[in-house]
Formats: structure tokens, C-alpha cells, sequence
């Protein structure tokens, strides 16, 4: 799987722990987030996932920082995208399964880096169920 990963300061440590694991596994990582922790604007990492994602570049994308609100709300600007804010490995399925999410966001000030990978495991290992969902997905588009 090709997946796009972006984060601001605040999730660098978590970003490279899960790069590591998903190139462990054998997924090609495009790495758009910042390696340091001075701090950068989380938009301009944001923008650089959605815009692969919408236009079909990769098959998923994630996004941290620190509520990761800011990166959801940057990434669910564009229209092929459904960006979901995850605590937890339950959201994370929930997301992909009843919303067919396709960029998850990963709060990395309220979340534990085993918690962050365990989510990234779920949301790449869930399939988005389709019937009533489905109906409720095309909802979505304004």
C-alpha cells in the first residue's frame, strides 16, 4: 500500500515510529511532515496528504499533531477526502468501516505512541462495510 503521512512538531516522534513499522510491514511511505520539533504550521503539511489523497496518489493517508483537529479540518477541505479524528483503535475502525475514511488523524498530545500505531494497524486493516454506510457517505458531499 502507498500511504502520505504529514505532522507538525508535535507528532514527529510518532511519525517516524510509524514509519518505520509500516515500511516493516512493506507499505511505500511518502514522508510530507517535518522531522524537527521547532514548531511549523501543521496546514502546510496537511494540504500536501489531502491533495495526494483526493487526487488518488496514495491509498491513505495519515496526519498527526498535537489534537490533530487542526489537520482534519485543513484535510476534509478537499472533496474526495474523509478525514477522521482517531483516540483509539475502536474509533479508528469505526471511521474506516461505517465512513470509508481515508486519512486518519492521530492526536499526538492525548494518545500513547503504541496506541498511535495500534489505530494506524486497525484503520489499514479495516474495509469500509458499504450498504446503509454508503448511502450516507454520498450524504457527505455538499
Amino acid at each position: 500500500m502507498k500511504i502520505a503521512i504529514g505532522n507538525d512538531h508535535a507528532g514527529t516522534s510518532y511519525k517516524k515510529a510509524i514509519i518505520a513499522h509500516l515500511e516493516a510491514l512493506g507499505h511505500e511511505v511518502i514522508n510530507h511532515g517535518t522531522d524537527g520539533d521547532s514548531s511549523v504550521d501543521y496546514p502546510d503539511f496537511a494540504h500536501l496528504v489531502a491533495k495526494q489523497v483526493n487526487d488518488a496518489e496514495v491509498d491513505l493517508g495519515i496526519l498527526l499533531c498535537g489534537s490533530a483537529n487542526g489537520v482534519m479540518m485543513t484535510a476534509n477541505k478537499y472533496p474526495k477526502v474523509r478525514a477522521g479524528l482517531c483516540w483509539n483503535k475502536e474509533i479508528a475502525a469505526i471511521v474506516r468501516l461505517h465512513n470509508d475514511a481515508n486519512i486518519l488523524g492521530i492526536p499526538a498530545r492525548f494518545t500513547a505512541e503504541k496506541q498511535a500505531i495500534e489505530m494506524v494497524d486497525t484503520f489499514l486493516d479495516t474495509e469500509f462495510e458499504g450498504g446503509r454506510h454508503q448511502r450516507r457517505v454520498d450524504k457527505m458531499m455538499c
